[in-house]
């Protein structure tokens, strides 16, 4: 398993696509909505340079977990490489987990590129906070790692892309990431794995604390998006 977690690892930093889309573009993204909300602070005293920070880190997070994976299995599914894997001695659980922990490690690159641009354009946090925004958006990433794993088993592999960027697409929109969602439509987002990935970073906020009611709601979505992988991944098997 180890093996095939740092393959898939070197496989996915060497993809000149994942660089593009999943590093670079949040923070290109980054600069524009600061420049089209300005310099000011939103409701609740956040600024607005550090709210953009996180959630197009967020963005990139997702989108380089959620497309990467699901992406790769779907090729793998059509290529016949899953089916070679089946006849090792890898177990179905292992690979389910292997598949979940290699994508979220490459989260990070994602993550601490908008972090770093953030900070060159005058984000403030103590150490304490950087470092702890970092490893919850990590770790908040692993919930997107396992709803990749499957998307990519759940979708045909012709069909796989299109799905996931609905998927993906509607979660950013009403999960926080474009803009501040409030009143009823924050009701609704509660619902929504990305808004709760968001509030991931509450405690940035004066007088905040870690929002322990966003923590236990995605490590619900966790262990969901997880079973619903390795059933997909056990179904698969029946069926090749």
């Amino acid at each position: 398993m180890t093996t095939l977690v740092r393959l898939e690892i070197v496989r996915t930093l060497r993809n000149r696509k994942y660089l593009l889309f999943s590093v670079l573009y949040p923070a290109l993204m980054y600069f524009f909505f600061i420049n089209a909300y300005g310099t000011g602070k939103l409701a609740g005293g956040l600024p607005v340079k550090t709210y953009f920070m996180v959630s197009m880190a967020t963005f990139g997070a997702v989108g380089s977990v959620l497309t990467g994976s699901a992406q790769r299995i779907s090729l793998e599914r059509k290529s016949g490489w899953t089916r070679q894997l089946r006849l090792t001695a890898l177990p179905g659980r292992a690979y389910t987990v292997a598949k979940i922990a290699a994508g979220a490690v490459t989260t990070l690159p994602a993550i601490l590129v908008v972090f770093a641009v953030g900070a060159s354009q005058g984000v403030r946090l103590d150490a304490g906070q950087w470092a702890g925004l970092a490893a919850a958006l990590w770790l908040g990433s692993f919930v997107f790692a396992a709803l990749g794993v499957a998307f990519g088993y759940a979708a045909a592999p012709d069909s796989v892309q299109t799905i996931v960027m609905i998927a993906y697409m509607a979660m950013a929109l009403f999960g926080g990431t474009w803009f501040p969602v409030t009143g009823t439509l924050e009701k609704i987002a509660r619902f929504n794995p990305v808004y709760l990935y968001n509030q991931l970073a509450a405690f940035t906020r004066p007088g905040h604390s870690l929002d322990l009611v966003a923590v236990a709601g995605l490590a619900g979505f966790l262990v969901v998006f997880t079973a619903a992988a390795t059933a997909l991944y056990r179904r698969d098997t029946r069926q090749a």
